[in-house]
């Protein structure tokens, strides 16, 4: 059942643009499409790890920019008689190196901070978004600060010379938006089933009796970062290459709160939570402009979130799980529910598993 409902959503998804014809609500489509993509990215750290990063955006306007700026070219001065040139590059190799960097940052931040917890760590996330968002506003002769990189063009597939589709239209790019968040929801799905994944929601539920059975929690919490990290990266090279211009107003705050909001209202520690999140808060301030002025608007937005998390603090996903296994039993809770263990006596069951697996 399960199985034929997938195959169902998939089929559905795929033929939106066949009876779509308007191309802004496509457009809408696709935006809320990469914002998923980097809710499911924050959903690692924040719903599997229990690691709050309120500088996730950083990751996602690094990927944007490295992108951007491995396919235009640019000119780096290093000294008075020496500068680095380095010459266009396709556009896949661009979005490679997007997610490449940010996955290094990933790294590096998960090295330096994963050392401490709680608000110290919120506060290390933070202030890394707002350096990087420094960077790329006052270095100039690299990213062009305020006036911005544009003309950054779009993704080409193809072998030169004999067939090439070029993402110029809204169709080719819903269709690569919709790949991508299927790729990174299966790498999630596989991740978070793994060994490694049991022992990062060990540490979720009790950290100190996790490291007392023997699981790296430094580790564990560091892959995550670097995952995590290069998905925002893949997200935002897929921002930067579908509206072809990047500014460093991609790093503020309000784009990691979006992504938060995703995550907790959809469900976060769950598989579809941050897409059932992003697809209603990628959606609704669109609706709500075509009925409300822009004051209002964003009162209505503040209060359809207050009351989803006041009448459904777990969450839409869990919520509707909840509702399912009530109605028809507890077989019908879906692969989710039976993979996914919550807090109380499950969670040392996820560390028994988890050290089974390493003897």
């Amino acid at each position: 059942m399960n199985r034929w409902a997938t195959w169902l959503w998939l089929a559905f998804l795929f033929s939106i643009p066949v009876w779509m014809t308007n191309q802004y609500y496509l457009y809408i489509l696709i935006n809320a499409g990469i914002f998923i993509i980097a809710a499911m990215s924050l959903n690692l750290l924040l719903g599997y790890t229990g690691q709050l990063s309120l500088g996730h955006v950083a990751f996602f306007g690094i990927g944007a920019y490295a992108s951007a700026l491995v396919s235009l070219g640019f000119d780096l001065e290093i000294t008075d008689s020496y500068t680095f040139v380095f010459a266009p590059r396709p556009v896949w190799v661009g979005l490679l190196a997007g997610i490449l960097v940010a996955g290094f940052f990933g790294w590096l931040v998960g090295r330096i901070s994963f050392k401490i917890r709680g608000a110290y760590f919120v506060i290390v996330t933070i202030s890394f978004a707002e350096v990087v968002r420094l960077v790329a506003l006052n270095w100039i002769d690299l990213t062009e600060g305020p006036m911005a990189l544009n003309n950054i063009p779009p993704l080409t597939l193809g072998i030169p010379g004999l067939w090439e589709l070029t993402f110029w239209r809204k169709v080719p790019n819903y269709y690569l938006v919709l790949v991508t968040c299927i790729l990174s929801y299966v790498v999630i799905a596989r991740l978070v089933r793994s060994r490694l994944g049991r022992a990062m929601i060990a540490l979720r539920e009790n950290e100190p009796l996790a490291a007392s059975v023997g699981i790296d929690v430094t580790r564990s919490l560091v892959l995550a970062a670097v995952v995590s990290a290069a998905m925002a990266g893949a997200a935002g090279g897929l921002y930067t290459h579908t509206i072809r211009i990047i500014d460093p107003d991609v790093f503020l705050f309000i784009y990691t709160v979006t992504m938060v909001i995703m995550v907790i209202t959809g469900g976060k520690g769950t598989l579809a939570g941050p897409i059932v999140g992003g697809l209603i808060f990628g959606i609704l301030p669109e609706v709500l402009r075509e009925v409300a002025s822009p004051e209002v608007q964003w009162v209505m937005y503040g209060l359809i979130m207050i009351a989803i998390v006041f009448f459904l603090p777990d969450g839409i996903v869990p919520a509707l799980a909840s509702w399912w296994r009530d109605r028809f039993g507890a077989g019908g809770g879906g692969a989710e529910s039976q993979s996914e263990p919550g807090p109380g006596p499950e969670a040392s069951g996820t560390v028994t598993d988890t050290m089974g697996e390493r003897a």
